[in-house]
């Protein structure tokens, strides 16, 4: 089998909707919904992260992106918690 081909069978990939240009900023529920959305797929990439770095056959590729997309998803979830912050006046 092909190393640039392997994945391992405990990791689950989800399909990468455009986080934060796809929630209606004026809408505090609707964001709010997508964090806790994109701080579940976090979690869940950080366990699947875990199993990989303890498997000693694991591609470190693979390590290597899910966790380069980890990182980028607590960028998008500071984002839009950053939108809920209402803004104050000067």
């Amino acid at each position: 089998m092909s190393r640039a081909l392997y994945r391992p069978a405990a990791v689950t990939v989800r399909p990468r909707p455009v986080y934060a240009a796809a929630v209606e900023a004026s809408n505090p529920s609707e964001i709010a919904r997508k964090v806790a959305e994109l701080k579940l797929e976090h979690r869940e990439l950080d366990e699947a992260i875990a199993r990989l770095v303890a498997d000693l056959d694991a591609d470190e590729l693979t390590v290597k992106r899910l966790k380069k997309r980890k990182l980028w998803l607590k960028d998008c979830i500071a984002r839009l918690e950053s939108a809920l912050i209402p803004d104050e006046p000067a």
